[in-house]
């Protein structure tokens, strides 16, 4: 009967939809690869294998290899993010300006759902992470295959949000990578959430009762591409005037911070067809459980659990007094998500900040950094002026 009922929801939203979305953007059609051919630029696509056997996916925008950026998106998000923008997209920016770009699909997004052994359709152990495996697993394997293929000792990241909170992770955790990063950019940036303010802080205090629903069920995957939910947000997203309405001023900017000027509603379709891509029930708790007790810290068990796992109590916090690469710190005044005084406490903890900005832009939000139209006037000078700084 569910099965039926979920069936019949998707169908109506595709019948109601269909007429609207005959006039969706092509870009909404193309992935990563084909997007970057389509404006002209050719594109690599490399299968890197993680030290606990998950197989990640890395896009090689072909550019001088002596000047290697990796790219690393948020969470529940994927490669694309860099790209969807065409011409104006920060990957196409960064190879027009001479760097070769290398973006990274973290475990268990649409791009990166594969495991030596472990199926994720099947064994749920393929989502027994967070973002803490992401930064000591993910992070290591695609900054050593970078610096293989490049014959390079050194590499810039830039990340944007969860994106950069993986490298907080990966400095603090395996401290040696700290000399493979020569600037880390990290755009909207999030480590603490203490400041977030509503309707943010209501969901993320909601976590623990998504949390219990998913488990019941038995999901520990979420935003799969076939799954009702995404289904539905693509079709209900992808209808005209009313869905920019409902999911751009209902939804979107109610998490990251309203901002219509730079995310327009002819946009929107193809930003639902590439975004949200699927990651695991454990990462948004190990978010959840960051805002709420207020400490960077490891994923949390329990007291039993963290007696097993940690040897303690509590689970550790990540000492951030270990990221010792360089870190340029990019902050925004509407950003719903990554607070100034959160990235100012951020900015206080981290050891070599080597610069730290609040970008002008009064209106620029949380997901402006790497979807807003206008960035080549209002980002990508701070970006580029960074990146020359250490080339």
């Amino acid at each position: 009967m569910i099965k039926r009922l979920d069936v019949l929801i998707v169908a109506i939203c595709i019948s109601v939809c269909a007429r609207c979305s005959r006039g969706i953007h092509e870009d909404a059609k193309l992935n990563f690869t084909s997007l970057a051919a389509k404006y002209g630029h050719r594109v690599e696509e490399h299968h890197v294998v993680t030290e606990d056997q998950y197989v990640l996916k890395l896009f090689h925008v072909v550019g001088d290899a002596r000047r290697p950026v990796l790219l690393v998106h948020g969470m529940v998000d994927s490669a694309d993010t860099f790209m969807i923008r065409g011409n104006a997209s920060l990957a196409i920016a960064l190879v027009n300006n001479g760097y070769d770009v290398w973006a990274f699909n973290a475990r268990g997004n649409r791009y990166s759902r594969s495991h030596r052994r472990l199926n994720p359709d099947v064994d749920m152990r393929f989502w027994d992470f967070s973002f803490h495996e992401m930064g000591y697993y993910d992070l290591p394997a695609a900054i050593d295959h970078v610096l293989g293929r490049t014959k390079q000792p050194q590499l810039r990241a830039i990340g944007h949000s969860q994106g950069n909170t993986v490298f907080y992770v990966l400095g603090s955790t395996r401290p040696e990578y700290n000399e493979k990063i020569k600037v880390m950019i990290a755009l909207a940036p999030v480590c603490f959430l203490e400041h977030v303010k509503p309707p943010v802080s209501t969901l993320l205090d909601s976590f623990p009762v998504f949390d219990r629903v998913l488990r019941l069920f038995g999901m520990e995957e979420v935003f799969n591409d076939r799954s009702l939910v995404r289904r539905v947000f693509e079709a209900v997203c992808s209808a005209g005037a009313v869905s920019y309405d409902v999911c751009g001023h209902g939804l979107i900017f109610a998490i990251s911070g309203s901002d219509p000027a730079e995310f327009e509603p002819e946009f929107l379709p193809v930003v639902v067809a590439h975004y949200p891509s699927s990651t695991s029930r454990k990462n948004g708790v190990h978010v959840g459980q960051v805002a709420r007790r207020k400490r960077f810290a490891r994923y949390d068990y329990g007291p039993r659990g963290n007696a097993a796992v940690y040897n303690a109590s509590v689970p550790p916090s990540y000492d951030l007094g270990k990221v010792s690469m360089r870190i340029a710190l990019f902050a925004s005044r509407n950003d719903a998500i990554s607070s100034i005084r959160d990235a100012e406490t951020l900015r206080d903890r981290l050891p070599n900040v080597v610069d730290y900005k609040v970008l002008k832009y009064k209106r620029l939000n949380h997901l402006d950094h790497v979807w807003g139209r206008n960035m080549h006037k209002y980002l990508f000078p701070y970006i580029f002026s960074t990146l020359s700084a250490y080339d």
